[in-house]
């Protein structure tokens, strides 16, 4: 029976959170079944975390020659993910996308007025011609749809087509619009040699795929926790037609006298010893480690998961002690006045606990906070940590 120490330890041992891998960047992207990236930022100090040795051009050159792409897939999110990995996780993601649109009450007014497959077809072939930004792409579809709001018919053109935000969008120091173009334009050798999932068999096999994949990136996990990670439903006969090839474990009850819960794994995925040290990393804004579960206990405290949630979502930039979340993290940036070759930008990392924290652990987050502003913030002059009391 794994306690959350235990399931702690395994998560961060598959999520190369104990020891850095020294795997190449689509490597390590592929094993992760993508990163979060809805800000550009935050795969580059997700795979600085993970990854022995990372820099900044290691990710730019993936993204240069389209290895790896950011595209909205899991939870209808925009993912980092390989470019051999995007048409699958696209398709399996294309009914989640089509199901928010048609239950927002915003757009509900839109939807009567559009026909969505031809609406589709129109923004596919806008924009296989070339990649266009969204108020441009929104424009172009307002034309035949007048009485829609624009914003609302380029929604629809992402949740019906596999789009990807192109470069340099994304780029480290390169700011751009978001601008989009299909997957099958942006990476058409790959995309020729997807599966065809509209057959039946190969949609089933590509899911359990991917739910073994989870399990190696994430896992010890139940049904729940897969669903809430890829925002699919319905993944009980999928999960239960692969028993034969998984173990099960059970998970101490979360409350005293309660049932312990069924965990499902890979039987040769580590699970190291609870007491394996866990050093401190600081981790992006969004980062699946703590949103991949339906059961997030086994890395952040429910009192500091309720304290941090926001109506919209947002999830701030976290730092993990001993494994768990337990302060979070921001960048701010001064400027001195005067001539423009005297001034100085100095980046202050600020550190916020969560709860009081002993002061071995506090010089650690300090020192790990340190490295990590200078990474972030690599075109400042001077770098400095705070650490909020």
């Amino acid at each position: 029976m794994l306690d959350d120490r235990a399931l702690n330890r395994a998560l961060l041992a598959r999520q190369h959170l104990l020891t850095p891998t020294r795997e190449p960047v689509p490597r390590v992207v592929e094993h992760l079944v993508g990163l979060q990236a809805q800000n550009p930022w935050s795969p580059f100090l997700g795979l600085w975390s993970r990854v022995e040795g990372f820099t900044t051009q290691d990710l730019d050159a993936a993204l240069l020659d389209r290895t790896v792409l950011r595209i909205a897939v899991m939870r209808s999110t925009v993912h980092l993910v390989t470019a051999a990995d995007a048409p699958v996780l696209a398709a399996l993601a294309r009914p989640v996308m089509r199901r928010e649109i048609t239950a927002n009450a915003d757009r509900r007014a839109a939807l009567a007025v559009v026909d969505l497959d031809h609406l589709a077809a129109a923004a596919g072939a806008h924009l296989r011609e070339a990649p266009r930004r969204t108020t441009d792409l929104a424009a172009y579809l307002a034309r035949d749809v007048p009485t829609a709001r624009p914003a609302d018919l380029a929604a629809f053109a992402r949740a019906m087509l596999p789009l990807v935000q192109v470069t340099p969008r994304g780029l480290w120091r390169r700011s751009a619009a978001t601008t989009w173009t299909t997957l099958d334009a942006w990476v058409p050798a790959v995309t020729l040699a997807a599966p065809d999932l509209a057959d039946e068999d190969a949609l089933h096999r590509a899911t359990e795929d991917v739910v073994l994949r989870y399990l190696a990136a994430f896992g010890p996990a139940s049904v729940a926790d897969v669903q809430a990670w890829s925002g699919m439903t319905g993944l009980r006969r999928v999960v239960d037609g692969l028993r034969d090839r998984l173990v099960t474990v059970a998970a101490v009850p979360a409350r005293p006298g309660g049932r312990p819960r069924e965990l499902l794994d890979l039987p040769d995925a580590p699970r190291p010893d609870p007491d394996v040290p866990a050093p401190v990393r600081l981790l992006p804004d969004y980062d699946n480690l703590w949103l991949a579960h339906a059961q997030r206990t086994r890395v952040i405290d429910d009192a500091h998961r309720r304290r941090l949630q926001t109506p919209n979502g947002r999830t701030p930039a976290a730092v993990l002690v001993d494994g768990r979340v337990r302060a979070t993290w921001a960048i701010d940036r001064t400027r001195t006045d005067g001539p423009a070759r005297s001034r100085r930008t100095t980046a202050t990392l600020t550190v916020t606990p969560l709860e009081p924290l002993p002061v071995a652990q506090r010089r650690e987050v300090v020192a790990a906070a340190e490295d990590a502003v200078r990474f972030l913030a690599d075109d400042a002059d001077a770098h400095a940590v705070r650490y909020a009391r």
